[in-house]
């Protein structure tokens, strides 16, 4: 049975403030200086459209406001979020009219939180011939966010279930949402055969439990654990994190009450109790904090340019180079490097490709780089790396086989260098089938599993893709030769799963981004816990020049 028909959502972003300030901004009031205010939009990923999310207050007189009120945003790391800022000078604070138009600017949250120190500067633009000053944006990240819950919970004279036995008891939390749904966050283990049953401690991001909010509804949930999967419900009872916090000091003890019962049985009193028996909270360090201290995420590029491709000339080949639409390749790789590229500060991004025969003497390379420079591999940006990829189809010969390895060991070289944390490597290889070197990648990857980097495979067109299930350890870890991986780094995703049906790109390219980068932050973490390589603090500010002071 269902527990519950809860929503399957993913656990809840951190939270990020946004912090707000203005330089030398247009000047339109006659007698008095500017009344700036700034309005933030956030566009949405199935429309694009542009929509309201919140105002700073209206600061009167000044063309450097520093603005009180913050913008708290949901933060994915594994999405563009994209923002929009809008300042205007509010004479009345009801009209917002074009004439008292500021100037904007556009950037996405993983630029600001990817800034030096997550502190961005951007030009102000949108007034014809007009210098309009600039926007200080500044990002931190709640303190709730980093919460971690630890909790053991035991039960007393539950109802008992099982024909032949007592019951199997398990606990099932689920955090509510707005809406009045409810969301699955946490399931204990069965304990077997009892009616008293005490479960293990566990742990939970307070974020998970509640979303930050500590006084949002927890409802917990007591079912009888059946082999066949028709669990069946004991009852339920509701707290929330406020309440479960009690506990540090004092045991709490909640009533299990099954609702049917309740109504069918006048002497019914309940179906048990559940003791709190411990709580505490602890706090981690998160992605952004690493991020903040200034570690870089290097993104790679590896392209297979194998025979099986077809010839890129035709529109049957996964390589054709439409003059309408990207291909599959191309998508693959902004999707993905789009987001990423908001976290390295130089914007330079090694590119290669792999199974083709070069010019002009036809040597096979399972290693080449796009740029035609063995010197220097590293293209500028994203749109650097989809150029050089179409200069090098239109002169390199697709051949094959499919190699991975020497692609993995190129990049684990860079990465076992810098082991100190403040480099993460991301490779991308963009493939449209059978790996011909399994042996050698298991082995590859088991090395660098080790060392700080992960490894995201997409898989493009219409082929079988077991062979890059086994890679990715989601299930059953990498092995070679009997030597474990030692984190999970490799993620595998067939493109094809993430096609927009009525054929919009943007969206397909944002399903694909949001789910090859989902495990990016916990897989930078689990390095750096292995390591024990603690956030390096973040730099000291380094803002614009203070205004010279306002003249009234």
């Amino acid at each position: 049975m269902s527990l519950g028909g809860a929503s399957e959502r993913s656990v809840p972003a951190t939270k990020i403030e946004i912090t707000v300030s203005c330089r030398n901004l247009l000047d339109l009031d006659t007698f008095s200086k500017s009344d700036p205010m700034v309005v933030l939009y956030t566009q949405s990923r199935a429309s694009q459209e542009w929509r309201e999310f919140g105002r700073t207050e209206v600061i009167d007189n000044t063309l450097n406001p520093d603005f009180l009120r913050k913008f708290v945003l949901d933060y994915f790391f594994e999405e563009k979020q994209n923002l929009r800022f809008d300042v205007y000078n509010v004479d009345s604070r009801t009209n917002i009219s074009k004439p008292d138009f500021l100037g904007q600017a556009f950037l996405a949250l993983g630029e600001v939180i990817g800034g030096q120190g997550s502190r961005v500067e951007r030009p102000l633009t949108g007034v014809p011939g007009k210098k309009c000053g600039s926007i200080l944006l500044t990002a931190e990240e709640l303190s709730n966010c980093r919460d971690i819950a630890t909790m053991q919970l035991c039960a007393n004279k539950l109802d008992k279930k099982d024909f032949f036995g007592k019951s199997d008891p398990f606990l099932v939390f689920y955090r509510s949402n707005e809406d009045g749904t409810f969301t699955i966050c946490h399931k204990t283990e069965v304990v077997k055969n009892t009616l008293n049953p005490v479960w293990q401690p566990f742990s939970i991001p307070v974020r998970a439990l509640c979303n930050g909010d500590y006084d949002r509804t927890v409802k917990i949930d007591v079912y009888d654990w059946d082999r066949d999967g028709s669990h069946d419900f004991i009852g339920e009872f509701t707290t929330s994190y406020r309440e479960l916090s009690r506990a540090q000091s004092q045991f709490t003890v909640y009533e299990v009450l099954n609702p049917r019962k309740k109504c069918k049985k006048k002497k019914y009193v309940n179906s048990g109790t559940v003791t709190l028996l411990s709580f505490s909270v602890d706090s981690e360090f998160t992605f952004v904090d690493y991020i903040k201290g200034g570690t870089q995420l290097n993104f790679t590029v590896a392209i297979d340019f194998t025979a099986s491709n077809g010839n890129p000339l035709q529109p049957t080949s996964l390589h054709y180079m439409s003059p309408y639409q990207l291909s599959a390749y191309a998508l693959a790789l902004k999707a993905v490097g789009e987001i990423i590229q908001d976290y390295d500060s130089d914007k330079l991004f090694p590119a290669y490709g792999f199974g083709a025969k070069l010019p002009p003497e036809g040597r096979i390379s399972h290693q080449f780089p796009l740029n035609n420079n063995d010197e220097d591999p590293n293209c500028a940006g994203i749109e650097g790396v989809l150029e050089s990829y179409f200069q090098s189809l239109r002169t390199v010969q697709l051949y094959g086989p499919t190699y991975f390895a020497p692609v993995i060991n190129q990049v684990a070289r860079a990465a076992a260098k810098i082991s100190d944390g403040s480099q993460y490597y991301v490779l991308l290889i963009i493939t449209d089938g059978v790996i011909s070197d399994m042996i050698q990648t298991k082995e590859a990857i088991v090395s660098a599993s080790s060392l700080p980097m992960s490894i995201i495979i997409v898989g493009v067109g219409p082929a079988m893709f077991e062979a890059m299930e086994e890679l990715d350890g989601d299930d059953v870890r990498v092995s070679s030769r009997g030597r474990f991986a030692e984190r999970d780094i490799v993620q595998f995703v067939p493109f094809r799963d993430y096609v927009d049906r009525s054929g919009n790109q943007v969206l397909s390219m944002a399903r694909l981004a949001k789910d090859v980068l989902a495990e990016i932050p916990e897989q930078l973490l689990s390095y750096m816990r292995t390591r024990d390589i603690q956030p390096r603090p973040p730099p000291p500010a380094n803002p614009s020049p203070s205004p010279a002071p306002e003249q009234p």
